[in-house]
């Protein structure tokens, strides 16, 4: 679920960068996607390692 919500809002970031900078040059689109993408992927592990833990976690463990 959290994949597809990523990808939503990459590509919507993706299209405004475009419809926002038209004049620019197809290098900064690159550098731009290849940007965000990173930043997504890095989002993705953190949401990942936070439902881990969480999911981890029982009521019953004692710590």
């Amino acid at each position: 679920m959290f994949k597809k919500i990523n990808w939503t809002i990459w590509l919507v970031l993706v299209i405004l960068w475009n419809y926002r900078f038209p004049q620019a040059t197809p290098f900064q689109d690159v550098i731009v996607a290849v940007f965000l993408s990173i930043l997504f992927i890095i989002i993705e592990l953190l949401q990942s390692r936070y439902l881990n833990k969480s999911n981890s976690r029982s009521k019953f463990d004692r710590k």
